[in-house]
């Protein structure tokens, strides 16, 4: 019941890891990445490690996009590549990533590069060298600042837990608990939960920190067995959310668990199976299994061009992200620079990719404030 009630009231493979340089270097200091038949972007993201399923959706869905757009002759007249760096989802592997970007002069752009710790650590050498970063894979907070130089396009974590804060608590649930990743992102979020509760006369029956790692799941486990909490707000990601969820399941049968957009990435969900039902989670961009709307038709036909036959947020909104940073490029001219590509991008005004709008006005600059909620199946597709 439970289940029902939320529904209705929230209405190519690892080629592209390492793309040779095979133009030479870039014709001018301001245009790190550019010849003359290719632009080339960067990413920093997790192709091992904990939260590998970021690094295959950004595979998947940005590659998915710039090939399309390859296909139709590129921008402006170049090819666009992408060269995606394994950084395991630690900080200083991101850090060193992109230093040897900037070093190398070897991209004109960053895309999507993962996560709230990694995308703190490169803040200060993205000011500094003044490089354009378009879809971070953060909705924190805490990186939302005035840059002229970071573009998001998702909604905010904190946009995510006050709706499900909102939506938990208007269901009359007694006894949240809040179990969060154990570093910057998870503890930022549970700041927001709190304070969200607290602004209500409430506090969480638990406060739960789980390992990166998983290292610690099972006194997490026992700690959330001991609160008896009635829902669960999962404030982790990546593959430790996996085996959370499997524990309260069997733990705490019948509890509620409501995540955010990252709690779980499209690779985990067939891990889960049945495990998966019931979960409710906030989404910031459609639903990628619809084809309602023009930009998930669109998503869909890029993805099964390069053989790709699962969908997912995560790839989906990697696409999305890639399609805006496709878009700053054509505005940049025809010979882009950073400046230049900056200025594009922050010109965008109810950019229309087909049932999703994109506008930036003034710095911290934040594309979509889009959220919906939804609750996973047992196919591990949103139901209702």
């Amino acid at each position: 019941m439970q289940r029902r009630q939320f529904v209705s009231l929230a209405c190519r493979g690892t080629a592209l890891a390492a793309v040779p340089f095979l133009h030479g270097p870039a014709r001018a200091q301001d245009a790190p990445g550019v010849t003359a038949r290719a632009v080339t972007i960067a990413c920093s993201a997790p192709l091992s490690g904990p939260l590998v399923g970021f690094g295959t959706d950004i595979q998947q869905g940005a590659g998915a996009a710039i090939a399309h757009a390859n296909a139709r002759g590129g921008v402006q007249g170049r090819s666009v590549q992408l060269q995606i760096l394994d950084d395991g989802y630690e900080p200083e592997r991101t850090l060193a990533n992109v230093r040897q970007v900037i070093g190398q002069g070897s991209a004109l752009a960053l895309l999507s590069c993962v996560g709230t710790p990694n995308n703190t650590a490169i803040a200060p050498l993205l000011e500094e060298a003044g490089m354009p970063h378009l879809g971070p894979i953060t909705g924190a907070a805490s990186l939302r600042k005035p840059s002229r130089n970071v573009f998001h396009v998702r909604a905010s974590y904190t946009d995510e837990v006050l709706r499900l804060i909102d939506r938990l608590t208007g269901m009359g649930l007694k006894g949240l608990a809040i179990a969060y990743l154990d570093n910057g992102y998870g503890r930022e979020l549970l700041e927001v939960g709190t304070g969200a509760l607290g602004a209500l006369g409430r506090k969480p029956v638990a406060q739960v920190a789980v390992a990166t790692d998983g290292s610690n799941l099972a006194k997490a486990l026992a700690e959330l067995a001991a609160a008896r909490p009635s829902a669960v707000l999962l404030a982790t990601a990546g593959t430790v959310s996996v085996e959370l969820v499997r524990g309260i399941k069997t733990q705490l049968p019948g509890v509620l668990m409501a995540g955010v957009s990252v709690t779980l990435p499209g690779a985990s969900l067939p891990q889960l199976g049945d495990a998966a039902s019931g979960i409710a989670l906030t989404m910031v961009v459609p639903n990628p299994h619809s084809s309602k709307l023009q930009l998930v038709r669109d998503y869909q036909a890029a993805m099964r061009a390069q053989g790709h036959t699962e969908f997912s947020q995560g790839s989906l909104e990697a696409y999305l992200n890639a399609r805006v940073l496709l878009e700053g490029l054509e505005r940049a001219g025809k010979e882009p620079t950073q400046a230049k590509l900056r200025a594009g991008l922050a010109s965008i005004r109810n950019l229309d990719l087909g049932g999703f709008v994109v506008d930036y006005g003034q710095p911290p600059y934040v594309g979509s404030r889009y959220i919906e909620l939804g609750v996973l199946g047992n196919t591990g597709r949103f139901i209702g």
